[in-house]
C-alpha cells in the first residue's frame, strides 16, 4: 500500500514537472484528407494521406516531393523546432552532449605490405579521416580528409580499398546521405588522383594482385535500384569498355529472382578466382566462382556454380583453390567448409569448424595458415583461431563481455582486434594469431570524458508471449536503485539477422547520469541466435518480434526498474517499424517513442525505392496470405480514433534511398489528427532532414542536433527536464 501511494505522489510530480516545463501550446500544421479507397484481396483500404508519398511518378518513388508535401514538410519541420527549442535546457543539452559526440574515434587498420590503412576522427571533425602509416607504429599521414573536398561536412568517404602492395586506393564518396557513391582512384604516396572515374552507386572494388584494375559493383541505371552488375575496370582505360561480368537479372529471366539482389564480386587472395553472390532472400543466396585468368584472356564469363538454388547463406575467403565457406545449409548457427573450387559439387564439401549449440558464426577471414572465426556467445563475441585442416588452437583473450571484430589477412599472424561494450570504450588491439592465448597489445584507444568504471551492465532474461525465453541488457550507473521509478529508454530492432551486441557511446553517458536506465533485448528476427532464431521473427512470424519487445518493456516493470509514465522506446529503421508497431499495439505501456527512418505503411512499402528487396523479410500485400499478417500489424493501418498514443516522435531523412519518408510522413498526419479530437492527448512531432538519407554519412553537427532533438524530447516526456527538480522540491520530494 506504501508502495502504491508513493507511486501515485509521484506519478502527480511527474505530470505536475511536464505541465511546469511545457512549452507554450502550439498546434501542429493542419493536414488535408483526401482518402483513397483501394480493395487488396476483398478488404477495402482507405488512406487518407496518400497524397504524401507525392504525386505517385517515379520521381515520387525515389523520394522527391510535390511543392505541396514540401510546403507541408517545412510546416511540420517548423512546429517540431518550435516546439523543441522553447523546453527548458535544449542548449544546455546540446552542450553536455557535444564533448560527448566528439570523442575521438580509430578503426582498425587494413595491412597492405608494410601499409597500414585505417580511419581516424577528433573533436569537432564532421566525417572521419582515412590515414595510413608505414608500420604499425609509424607516424599518421593524411590520405583523404573530407572537409578538404566539401567544407559543409556532407559529404562522406563511403568506403576504401588499397591494393594489394598499398600504392594505390580506390575509394568512393556521396553527399548529404545519398548513397549515389562515385569511385576515384589515387596515388597513396603523392596523393594525386587518376584519372578514373565511375559513378552511380560504387559500392566495392577488388583489385587484381598486381593492381592493374580493379572487379567492381555499380547500377547500369542511377535510376534504377534494381540495376546491379558487376564489372571488372582496368586503370588508364575508359569506364564505356569496362567488361560486364554478371548483371542483376530481370523477373523475366528467374521469377525467384524478382525480389532479391545482387551480384556482389569478392576476389580470392591469389587473385585466381572471382567469387560472385546473388541473394535470393535475407539470409540465402546462390554462390558461383569464375577463373579470372581465362576472364581476362578475353574468353567468356564462366560461372561455376558452387551452391545454386539452396535455402542457406554462402560465402567466404578463398586460398589457392580452397575456398572456406561459411554456410547456414543444414546448421543455422553456420558452419565452416573446405570446398575444392576444381571440385566444387557438395559431395566433396569437407567440415573446417562444425555446428555447435552454444556459438553462432558471424564472420570468417584468413590469417598466417589459420582460420579466424568470429563467433556470439549469448549476445556477446568471442573470436577462435582454427588450422585450415579443422583444429581449434585457442581463442583470442577479450577485455570481457562485449563486442569484438578482427583484421587479419592470409600469410600474417599479426592482426589488429576491435573490442567495446557499454562500459569500455572503443580500442584497438595488435594480437598475434601464432598465440591467440596471449594478452593482446594495446594499438589505441581514444581518451574518453567519461567514467567506464561508473556504469553497471547485466543480462537478464525474460518469457516472451509464447514462452520463448529472451535476454536484454540492462544498463545504469552503478548504486540505482530499482524503486519501479527510473526512467527508462527501451531500444530495439530485431530483423535481417542484424545482432545488438553491447557497444560503446560516450553520448549514452548523459543519460545515465540523470538517472536513466538504458535496455536492449536480442529480439527474434536478428541474428543473436542464429538463423533459427531470426526466421521466427521475420515473414508470418514478424509478430513475435513486437511480442518480444512488448514483454521486455513489461519485465523492466515487472522487476522495478520503470513504470509505463516513466518508460520510452525508440528504433530506426526495421526498428522503426518496431516501435510503430509496438506504440499501436499497446499505447498504454509507454510515455514516449522515437521512431527513426521507419517503415509504417506495410501494405504500400516495397512499391518504393529498394523496398522491393526486403519482401522475403516481410512479404508483400499482393500476396493474399502475406496481405493478412501485414495488415494485422502495419502501424499505419493500425492508428485508431480516441486511443490516446504517447508522445511520439518521428524522424526521416528527404535523400533516404532505402526508407521513403513518405511513412514518416503519412503516419505523423494520422497520428496528429487522432491527438487533435482526444483529451489530454499527447504531442506528435515529425522532422524531416533535408541534408540527410537513412543516416549514413551523417556529418558531426547533424548527429549532435538530431540526438539533443531526441534526447530532449525524451526527457521532456519523462518528466528529467530541469523544471522538474523545481516542481519536486516544491512537494517535498
Amino acid at each position: 500500500m506504501k508502495l502504491a501511494l508513493s507511486l501515485l505522489v509521484l506519478g502527480a510530480v511527474a505530470v505536475a514537472a511536464r505541465a511546469a516545463a511545457e512549452p507554450a501550446a502550439i498546434r501542429p500544421p493542419a493536414s488535408r484528407i483526401e482518402t483513397v479507397t483501394e480493395t487488396l484481396h476483398g478488404s477495402a483500404i482507405a488512406d487518407p494521406y496518400r497524397w504524401l508519398e507525392g504525386d505517385n511518378s517515379d520521381a515520387a518513388r525515389m523520394g522527391r516531393m510535390t511543392d505541396e508535401v514540401a510546403a507541408w514538410t517545412d510546416a511540420q519541420n517548423a512546429h517540431t523546432r518550435a516546439v523543441l527549442d522553447a523546453l527548458p535546457g535544449r542548449a544546455a543539452l546540446e552542450e553536455r552532449l557535444r564533448p560527448l559526440m566528439e570523442v575521438g574515434a580509430v578503426s582498425k587498420p587494413e595491412m597492405r605490405g608494410d601499409r597500414y590503412f585505417f580511419t581516424r576522427r577528433e573533436g569537432s571533425q564532421n566525417q572521419p579521416v582515412w590515414c595510413w602509416r608505414v608500420g604499425a607504429r609509424g607516424a599518421d599521414r593524411v590520405l583523404l580528409d573530407p572537409a578538404q573536398l566539401d567544407p559543409s561536412g556532407l559529404t562522406a568517404i563511403s568506403w576504401l580499398e588499397p591494393s594489394d602492395d598499398g600504392r594505390l586506393a580506390a575509394w568512393a564518396s556521396y553527399r548529404a546521405g545519398d548513397e549515389m557513391a562515385t569511385l576515384r582512384v589515387l596515388e597513396v604516396d603523392s596523393g594525386r588522383m587518376l584519372d578514373d572515374v565511375i559513378a552511380d552507386k560504387v559500392s566495392m572494388a577488388d583489385w587484381l594482385p598486381d593492381g592493374s584494375g580493379f572487379f567492381y559493383r555499380n547500377l547500369s541505371d542511377p535510376r534504377n535500384p534494381y540495376s546491379g552488375q558487376i564489372r571488372f575496370h582496368r586503370l588508364g582505360a575508359p569506364v564505356a569498355s569496362d567488361r560486364l561480368v554478371l548483371r542483376q537479372f530481370t523477373p523475366e529471366e528467374d521469377a525467384r529472382l524478382a525480389t532479391t539482389y545482387g551480384p556482389y564480386p569478392f576476389l580470392s587472395e591469389e587473385g585466381k578466382w572471382l567469387g560472385l553472390l546473388y541473394y535470393t532472400g535475407t539470409r540465402n543466396n546462390d554462390l558461383w566462382v569464375m577463373p579470372v585468368d581465362r576472364f581476362l584472356a578475353g574468353g567468356e564469363v564462366e560461372k561455376v556454380p558452387v551452391a545454386v538454388g539452396l535455402e542457406a547463406e554462402f560465402g567466404g575467403p578463398i586460398l589457392g583453390d580452397t575456398m572456406y565457406m561459411s554456410t547456414t545449409l543444414e546448421a543455422p548457427n553456420g558452419r565452416v567448409l573446405a570446398v575444392d573450387l576444381n571440385r566444387p559439387q557438395r559431395d566433396n564439401w569437407k567440415v573446417v569448424v562444425p555446428e555447435r549449440p552454444d556459438a553462432v558464426i558471424e564472420a570468417t577471414s584468413l590469417g598466417d595458415g589459420v582460420l579466424v572465426v568470429q563467433v556470439l556467445r549469448n549476445a556477446s563475441s568471442a573470436i577462435e583461431v582454427w588450422s585450415l585442416d579443422g583444429q581449434l588452437r585457442g581463442e583470442l583473450q577479450l577485455p570481457g563481455i562485449g563486442s569484438a571484430s578482427i583484421s587479419s589477412r592470409a600469410g600474417r599472424a599479426e592482426a589488429f582486434l576491435g573490442f567495446a561494450s557499454f562500459n569500455y570504450p572503443n580500442t584497438v588491439f595488435a594480437v598475434d594469431l601464432a598465440r591467440p592465448g596471449a594478452e593482446p597489445k594495446l594499438w589505441e584507444r581514444p581518451q574518453v570524458p567519461v567514467d567506464p568504471q561508473a556504469v553497471e551492465v547485466s543480462q537478464e532474461w525474460f518469457a516472451s508471449k509464447d514462452g520463448t525465453r529472451v535476454s536484454m541488457f540492462v544498463v545504469h550507473r552503478k548504486g540505482l536503485e530499482r524503486n519501479g521509478d527510473n526512467p527508462t529508454l527501451l531500444y530495439g530492432y530485431g530483423g535481417f539477422t542484424v545482432s545488438l551486441t553491447p557497444w560503446f557511446s560516450a553520448t549514452l553517458f548523459q543519460w545515465l547520469e540523470a538517472g536513466g536506465v538504458y535496455a536492449v533485448p536480442n529480439l527474434r528476427g536478428g541474428g543473436e541466435y542464429g538463423e533459427a532464431w531470426h526466421r521466427s521473427g521475420m515473414l508470418e512470424s514478424k509478430q513475435n518480434t513486437f511480442d518480444d519487445f512488448l514483454a521486455a518493456a513489461e519485465h523492466l516493470i515487472a522487476r522495478g526498474w520503470t513504470r509505463p509514465e516513466r518508460l520510452a522506446i525508440e528504433g530506426g529503421s526495421n526498428g522503426g517499424l518496431l516501435t510503430g508497431a509496438a506504440l499501436t499495439q499497446r499505447p498504454e505501456l509507454f510515455a514516449a517513442a522515437i521512431v527513426a527512418v521507419p517503415l509504417l505503411d506495410m501494405l504500400r512499402y516495397e512499391q518504393f525505392l529498394m523496398a522491393r528487396y526486403w519482401v522475403p523479410e516481410y512479404g508483400a500485400a499482393t500476396d493474399p496470405a502475406q496481405f493478412a499478417w501485414l495488415s494485422a500489424y502495419s502501424p499505419y493501418q493500425r492508428v485508431r480514433e480516441g486511443v490516446r498514443y504517447p508522445a511520439t516522435f518521428l524522424t526521416a531523412g528527404e535523400n533516404d534511398s532505402r526508407v521513403h519518408p513518405l511513412h514518416a510522413r503519412k503516419m505523423a498526419a494520422r497520428l496528429q489528427a487522432v491527438a487533435a479530437a482526444v483529451e489530454g492527448a499527447n504531442p506528435v512531432l515529425l522532422q524531416v532532414d533535408r541534408e540527410a538519407g537513412h543516416g549514413q554519412g551523417k556529418p558531426l553537427n547533424l548527429k549532435l542536433r538530431e540526438l539533443a532533438d531526441e534526447r530532449i524530447f525524451l526527457m521532456w516526456r519523462l518528466g528529467m527536464l530541469p523544471a522538474d527538480e523545481n516542481v519536486a522540491a516544491a512537494a517535498g520530494e
